[in-house]
Parts: C-alpha cells; structure tokens; sequence
C-alpha cells in the first residue's frame, strides 16, 4: 500500500507539472540528491514571490537559510487556490524535511498534508489554528505595529479623514485594520481630535475588501473611492493589491500611502515618494529561525510570535516624510512602542495570535 502512494504522490506531482496550474517545484540549491543535505521547501500563497509583501519576505528568508545555514531548498509558487493542494503534495514527493507555507489561506491544505505525513514536519505563516505536533504556526501579533502606523496616520493627516481597507476578511488582514483604528482613537484622544477612519469598523468588524489578493485594478479603485471621500492616508492590507491603491494615491498627488509587511519604501521604490511608513512583519526571520531549529534537530511545533519586544514586528521609518512629521509626534510613538512592549499599553484584536 506505502508503495502505491508513493506512486500516486509522483502521478500527482507530474500531473501538476504538466497542466501548468502553479508552478512545480523549483530546486535553487543542490537538490536533495539523497545525501545528507537538509531539503527546506517553501510554497506561495497566489501573490508569487514577487508580491513585494509577505510571500516575498518569507521566500528572503528560506534563502538566507539557504546561503547562512547550507540547506538545500526548493520552492513552488501558487497562481490561485487550486494550486495549494497540489503544490504541497508535490513538496512531499520531493522528501522535503521541513515545509514551510506562507499565508492563512493555505491552512486546509496545509492540515491535510500534516495529517498525512506525521513523521514530515511544516510550518505555516499567519494561522495558528492547526493544532498538530509536526506543524509549527508563525504568527505575528501586527495589532501593536499598526497602531504606532495609524497614530502617524493620524497626526500626518490633513483633511482629517484616513482608510485602511483588506484584501479578504481574514485574521491576518483585521488584525492590522483592528490596529490602525486604534492608534488612530490614541491620536484623537491625545491632541482632542476627531479624526476619522474609513473602511473599517473595528466594533462591528466589517468594512471593505477587494476579495482578492494580486488583482492591482481592484485595489487602485478601492482606493480612488476612498480619496474622493476624503481620505489622504491609506493603508491597504491586501498583499499586490495594495501596489494599485499606491498608483492611485501617486496619481492623487497629496495621499499618502502605509505599506504592509515589508518597507515598501525599499520593495516598491517607485512609490517612495508617497510611502508615509510600513507595518513591517519579520516573515523572513521567523522562517530562517524556524529552518534553523528543524535543521538542528530541535523542531517544536509551539507558535512563533513575532512581536515589537522580539523584534518580529515593528513600523518602518519616515523616509522622505521624516521632516514632515512632528517631532512631538515621533516623540509619543517612542513612547507608546514602549508602554505597549511593558505592557503597560494592550492593543487588542479578536485576531491577536493566541
């Protein structure tokens, strides 16, 4: 029976490589030749590894494994949701020792190969509702470094009125949007002002999303809308999506714009003119962390927390806005990243990571 498995794992991995659904595995190292090398492989959510946000980060980091630790690698990007079942069954009939899967929208599939291969070991990227002792979860508690971005949002605002909108209605896209809302709340409470934030209602948990995360079009209209309503800051958390809410406040001329993930200063410099500051999420270095423990022999599936005290979540500089901001304004942030790494300050989001 293990034999015709095994066979049905490889019809399934040609198959794939055949239909062009996704892209197969790719072997950017050595390859697991059936030495000792260790094999670490990674599998995209649909924005690609090119996104500019969180798949690209991680991917940074499975070759920073790659070139630090001397690991082998091998990697497959998904175009859709139809591509993440089979990617990872693919990964499996590679002999892959640690899978890393990057992003809550492969949990299923994710869950289902764990399940079926308890002797393999995976990590997964922003969920932690697997619960099984070969699936480590790498979450981030993004709440906390949002706030620090909406309080800025807020103080650099002019006409009195910022967004945030989401990608899909989803943990790891609310969290930031619970965050943003709440430092927002701090600045109005801190200088009596009335600031207002459109797109999201934390209370009620709704607001807009463009249910998808790589079509630019969608995101740079979500966007428009939310200027011609008056909004001069906005923070999309929608992965690709958000490069098209830039190129519409770029062809706004006085929007700013809050990246996620990554410094979108540096990832996407051809918006650095408008990037006010980034959300930044350490993916990269939770998935170096996570391959350099299984490689060591020391996997453990209790949840990496990425958070402002570990250094897992943070917000990015001004850049070109620095000497526009306040330095009473940059002054309290210091402040606040403090109280709320002392705990004397709780940011709090149904979506923190448990």
């Amino acid at each position: 029976m293990k034999k015709i498995a095994a066979m049905l794992v490889l019809m399934t991995s040609a198959a794939l490589a055949l239909s062009g659904c996704g892209t197969p595995p790719e072997d950017n190292g050595e390859g697991n030749t059936g030495g000792d090398a260790f094999l670490a492989c990674m599998i995209s959510d649909q924005g690609g590894f090119d996104d500019k946000s969180f798949n690209q980060s991680g991917y940074e980091g499975l070759k920073r494994a790659e070139s630090e630790l001397g690991v082998s690698i091998k990697q497959a990007e998904s175009q859709n949701a139809n591509d993440f079942a089979p990617n990872l069954e693919a990964m499996q009939a590679q002999n892959c020792d640690l899978t890393i899967t990057v992003g809550f929208m492969l949990k299923e599939a994710t869950e289902e190969q764990a399940i079926a291969n308890p002797d393999l070991h995976f990590a997964i990227v922003d969920d932690s509702q697997i619960v099984l002792p070969n699936v480590k979860p790498l979450v981030f508690k993004t709440s906390d470094a949002a706030f620090l971005a909406g309080y800025a949002a807020a103080a650099h605002s002019e006409t009195g009125k910022v967004a945030t909108f989401g990608g899909m209605a989803i943990p790891s896209v609310t969290i930031f949007m619970d965050g943003f809302v709440d430092g927002v709340a701090q600045f109005n409470t801190d200088n009596s002002a009335n600031v207002e934030v459109l797109g999201w209602d934390k209370d009620k948990q709704d607001g807009m999303f463009t249910n998808t995360f790589d079509d630019q079009a969608t995101g740079q209209q979500t966007a428009k809308t939310l200027i011609d309503q008056g909004a001069d800051v906005i923070m999309p958390v929608a992965g690709p999506v958000g490069l098209g809410a830039a190129e519409a406040a770029l062809e706004a001329d006085n929007v700013a714009i809050i990246g996620v993930d990554a410094d979108w200063y540096e990832t996407a410099p051809k918006y650095q003119k408008i990037i006010l500051t980034s959300v930044i999420k350490e993916i990269g270095a939770s998935v170096f962390d996570t391959v350099q423990e299984a490689q060591s022999g020391n996997f453990a599936s209790s949840a990496y927390i990425g958070t402002l005290a570990n250094g897992g979540v943070g917000i990015a500089p001004f850049h070109d806005f620095d000497a526009t901001i306040d330095q009473g304004v940059k002054d309290r942030i210091t402040e606040l990243t403090a109280d709320i790494m002392a705990g004397n300050l709780a940011v709090v989001s149904p979506s923190d990571p448990k």
